[in-house]
């Protein structure tokens, strides 16, 4: 074995979390076959590290523990020590956190497994002090005791890693069941309104999620199902947040999540699927509640990504971290005296009433509990609009003088599933706000993405940065690409979009199906082989891969009129039903296809020219009626080139006879008489038009 190997080999690497490690005394290698081959070599157990360039635990672990030469020299003295950044493999994070969820009851990041040269994992947590400290014990006590047991208790340690294995692969067999119904997304509701937290907003106590994904379920379920409630609570929890310290007053953009009940602080870190999933919500809640600020919130967000996580080719970046100069936060707070020299006249009396800040400081170290000055602005009502302007002059300042502080650490690696997540959010956001640019911002990602992410078979790979893509694409790469390149479809009426949406789709079928089970693996059937392919549905911070997909088969299904589709999404609801029918909080975007399921929404055709005057006005007509616009299939040409109709045999006979846009209403595989007039069809989407009559051919 070459000293080389026997040296910190994390230089060699793209991710910027290993890159943080790289100066590491730890003798870190990459996941990969040659590092357990060494293990093997040397019979040493695997002390395997996991997080995200971002994490603020993940700086703390590092700084007490992987930059001191004690520890170090306890982890290169017994152990192979991996260094994997979860966002980069998901993959092998997702598996060893099922495995520290199961031994421990709780899971997070930094993640810490230990495991054999055979990859079988004994041992689990996730921060670990360098000492023992409040009840935690240290990596000081920790290491030399597990290095221990291995000399000492080989096979009761093989034996624990046999059973850990065994158990992984039992939790993976999900017992089937229908998931058809109105019960599932009732229970839902009921969950959310036991769990509501009436003063500020959100569901429990502390610490507090935005879970955008279930405040969407809230918003559409609520709209379906004539629930106000629903649509109330979810409106109520994204004015709390957007009012609180979650937001950044002064940049833009939401942070993590909120360490205390009332949204005020924050963990700091800012990630681009939280930005993207929340630009959603408040696109989706202004169309339903009609609140001002949700509209304004959403082109906030707009320009945030726009400012600070979009590169240069117009591939959205990763995150922003919580940490600057050290400590968490600091970029992003202010003391009272520090206000008070950047503002004149009582501009500075004006922005300490409206956003309450306070000489001591308006919140206490969530470490320490000691205030130290620093104030985090919030509001406690909406400005007036008077106010609002007056604040954005101030902003402007505050900004201007914020710039010039030590910055955090940008990730600047693209990711795939995260930038399909921007995409369609951006895309929907410009259909129901009329945001030129979102739709703009959305084709630019998914240029990027086409030109940089896929390989020359056509197949996506997951992450890019400086210039190289590597990893192969897993279930969620081609499941949020899809999703967003349909949005971006109904946004734009491009059909190169739902062509390769329904090309990534055919990908998912061919190497991520389950034929004994149904549904989705969550990496492909030709791809390297962990200890076991990881099936979830699960909605953790963002939606499952699954759920997206099956979200995904259901509008492909609608779309192209193939019933196989549906049927495919209908036997992965069942796949995970049991799990669903006794946890259905935990699967709010699953049970947004279910609605769509229960809705039974049009299907909107439109054949013809819709750049002319005509057809802008026919459009028009049709995104009026948000949120509830129905989806819409376009057919620009007709005969031998008409690429949808291949797509959609169904559609073959639906022509424009006069040339102009002409609007076939379907519903089910029936559709209303045609019409090219744009009074008629706003008629038409309000239920007061002629009856369907004409039938259309079901495709198999």
């Amino acid at each position: 074995m070459s000293t080389e190997k026997h040296q910190n080999m994390l230089r060699f690497e793209k991710s910027p979390y290993l890159l943080q490690h790289a100066a590491n005394p730890v003798h870190w290698q990459p996941w990969g076959d040659e590092a357990f081959a060494r293990a093997r070599a040397e019979d040493k157990p695997v002390f395997l590290s996991s997080g995200y360039s971002t994490c603020h635990w993940c700086h703390v672990m590092e700084r007490e523990s992987f930059e001191d030469p004690e520890v170090a020299a306890l982890l290169n003295e017994s152990y192979v020590c991996i260094k994997v950044d979860r966002e980069e493999r998901p993959d092998i994070d997702s598996l060893y956190m099922s495995v520290c969820t199961m031994l421990t009851g709780s899971g997070g990041w930094p993640l810490t497994v230990i495991m054999t040269p055979e990859r079988k994992p004994f041992f689990a947590g996730t921060y670990f002090p360098k000492e023992n400290r409040g009840g935690r014990p240290g990596l000081v006590q920790i290491l030399p005791r597990v290095a221990e047991i291995w000399r000492s208790r080989r096979s009761e340690v093989e034996d624990s890693g046999s059973a850990v294995v065994d158990s992984l692969q039992r939790m993976a067999l999900e017992k089937p069941a229908p998931v058809e119904d109105e019960k599932p997304g009732a229970a839902a509701f009921a969950y959310f309104v036991e769990n509501f937290d009436q003063r500020y907003g959100g569901f429990g106590q502390a610490p507090k999620f935005p879970s955008p994904h279930s405040l969407l379920f809230l918003l559409r379920h609520g709209v379906r199902a004539g629930r106000t409630e629903a649509v109330q609570m979810s409106c109520r929890t994204l004015s709390a947040m957007r009012l609180g310290g979650l937001w950044d007053h002064v940049g833009f953009g939401f942070h993590r999540y909120s360490t205390d009940q009332r949204w005020l602080l924050p963990h700091f870190e800012k990630m681009l699927y939280d930005q993207a999933m929340l630009l959603l919500a408040y696109s989706e809640a202004y169309a339903a509640c009609g609140e001002p600020l949700f509209r304004q919130t959403a082109a906030e967000i707009l320009s945030y990504l726009a400012r600070e996580l979009t590169g240069s080719e117009g591939g959205l970046l990763t995150a922003e971290d919580a940490d600057s100069e050290g400590e968490e936060g600091k970029y992003y707070v202010w003391t009272e005296e520090e206000l008070r020299s950047l503002l004149e006249g009582d501009d500075a009396a004006f922005l300490f009433r409206s956003f309450g800040t306070e000489p001591q400081g308006n919140f206490a170290d969530e470490a320490s509990g000691i205030r130290s000055g620093a104030n985090i602005l919030h509001l406690s009502a909406p400005l007036t609009e008077k106010e609002a302007e007056r604040f954005e002059a101030i902003r402007q300042r505050l900004l201007a003088h914020r710039n010039q502080r030590v910055h955090p650490h940008l990730d600047d690696k693209v990711l795939t599933d995260w930038n399909g997540l921007a995409i369609g959010a951006l895309a929907r956001a410009g259909l129901l706000l009329d945001l030129e640019e979102a739709v703009a911002m959305a084709e630019k990602a998914a240029a990027f993405l086409r030109a940089h992410l896929v390989d020359k078979d056509g197949r996506l790979l997951h992450r890019w940065r400086q210039n190289e893509a590597a990893v192969p694409g897993m279930l969620d790469d081609y499941a949020f690409l899809a999703w967003g390149l349909l949005e971006l479809y109904q946004a734009t009426l491009k059909e190169d979009y739902l062509l390769e949406a329904k090309r990534l789709t055919d990908i998912l079928l061919e190497f991520f199906w389950d034929d004994s089970a149904g549904g989705f693996f969550g990496t492909a059937s030709d791809t390297e082989t962990l200890l076991l392919r990881n099936r979830e549905c699960y909605d953790g911070a963002i939606p499952s891969g699954n759920s997206m997909a099956h979200l995904v088969l259901l509008e492909l299904g609608r779309l192209t009129g193939r019933q196989e589709l549906a049927e495919r999404a209908r036997l992965l609801r069942h796949s995970f039903g049991t799990t669903v029918l006794e946890h259905p909080h935990g699967f709010t975007w699953l049970l947004l296809g279910l609605e769509e399921v229960l809705a039974e929404p049009p299907l909107l055709v439109l054949v013809g020219d819709r750049h002319s005057a005509q057809g802008r006005e026919l459009l028009a007509a049709v995104r009026a009626g948000a949120p509830t616009v129905p989806r819409l299939l376009y057919k620009e040409r007709e005969g031998e080139d008409d690429a949808v109709a291949r797509l959609a045999p169904h559609t073959a006979g639906l022509r424009s006879p006069s040339g102009l846009l002409t609007a076939y209403l379907c519903s089910g595989f029936q559709c209303h008489p045609p019409t090219t007039d744009a009074g008629e069809l706003g008629r038409l989407l309000a239920g007061q038009g002629e009856p369907p009559r004409r039938n259309i051919p079901k495709t198999r």
